[in-house]
């Protein structure tokens, strides 16, 4: 949710977080309980990029509505395919 930031006559400047369909145009200031009026404010600009909101979005969403499956992701393993070839997997602990 955005964030806006209010001013009152007294100088004191707050910010609070309102959906963009319910944003009020005054708000009370919580320093003084005087009106204070909803002033312009840079946007907050992110340097993260757009994959890391896609994977920031989708991993709100699956916390929330996990997907549902009816088998397990992936295609069906071949005889033989849990054999690797990286002479750096040889060194690993074997079970």
């Amino acid at each position: 949710m955005p964030t806006y930031t209010y001013g009152c006559d007294n100088s004191h400047r707050f910010d609070e977080v309102h959906t963009m369909s319910s944003v009020p145009d005054a708000s009370a200031c919580p320093d003084c309980g005087g009106p204070a009026r909803r002033r312009p404010a840079a946007p907050h600009l992110s340097a993260a990029g757009s994959s890391t909101y896609g994977l920031i979005d989708a991993a709100t969403k699956s916390a929330h509505e996990p997907q549902v499956v009816s088998s397990l992701p992936g295609t069906p393993r071949r005889p033989g395919a849990g054999v690797t070839r990286n002479p750096l997997h040889a060194k690993l602990p074997r079970h």
